[in-house]
């Protein structure tokens, strides 16, 4: 028994020695063998991983990650901007206007919206006399001084990046909801608590549309060659 352990012993060993010099080369870049390859090497086409000489044919140049096409919004980023900094409030409200419709649908979303994340401080009415902002003074009433004029896009910014003692709410809202409390809160600046339907939208549509300068964009995809926008409610993307 004991010299049948030594003989497969020493067999094992002849195999594994085999083994490795014949997966050994004088070429120190040569990976040797691989075992399954189509196990790390599927034969779908992944976006991120380009194998040598694997040539997609269906898309230009032959990679496999594609770039979008232009003046496209992928989906679930509309409003979704990166070239205006974080305490560029005013360019955001210049350049920005709300790509969405001003529904009655979307105004009484706005103001669920609206009522859950921003009137413990700003208040039900956006007077600035939430609970929390009656301890914390300073809160500002959206009908009073410039409150009352401040364009859309500063209000989207500002909800995204904070300012002042108002904390970022980006994390806590996706942007199509914040252009909802955007333009919930456009409605709050002229008085207007309740949702009065399509009239109450397309007064609030108006009020967008001035909000903007001469020759502003409806979206921040603009593109900054053709001058062409795409349509925010179109997802071309493959």
């Amino acid at each position: 028994m004991n010299n049948f352990f030594r003989t497969g012993a020493k067999a094992s060993v002849i195999l594994f020695s085999s083994i490795s010099l014949l997966s050994c080369g004088n070429d120190a870049t040569d990976p040797g063998l691989e075992y399954a390859p189509d196990m790390y090497n599927p034969v779908a086409y992944e976006p991120l991983k380009q194998l040598d000489g694997n040539y997609n044919a269906f898309n230009p140049g032959g990679g496999n990650l594609r770039v979008p096409a232009a003046n496209t919004i992928a989906r679930g980023k509309l409003g979704f901007y990166t070239r205006i900094s974080k305490d560029s409030a005013e360019v955001a409200g210049r350049e920005l206007t709300n790509p969405l419709q001003a529904t009655s649908t979307n105004l009484a979303e706005g103001k669920v919206l609206y009522l859950r994340f921003c009137s413990p401080c700003h208040g039900e009415s956006g007077a600035g006399d939430g609970l929390v902002g009656a301890k914390f003074k300073g809160v500002p009433n959206y009908t009073q001084g410039r409150y009352a004029t401040l364009p859309v896009g500063h209000i989207y910014h500002v909800i995204v990046n904070g300012r002042g003692r108002m904390m970022p709410h980006g994390t806590q809202v996706n942007p199509e909801e914040r252009w909802k409390i955007a333009m919930y809160v456009k409605q709050l600046q002229k008085g207007i608590t309740e949702v009065e339907g399509e009239a109450a939208g397309s007064a609030d549509a108006a009020s967008n549309s001035a909000d903007a300068p001469a020759g502003a964009s409806t979206t921040e995809n603009t593109n900054p060659v053709t001058g062409t926008t795409a349509d925010p409610t179109k997802d071309t993307r493959n």
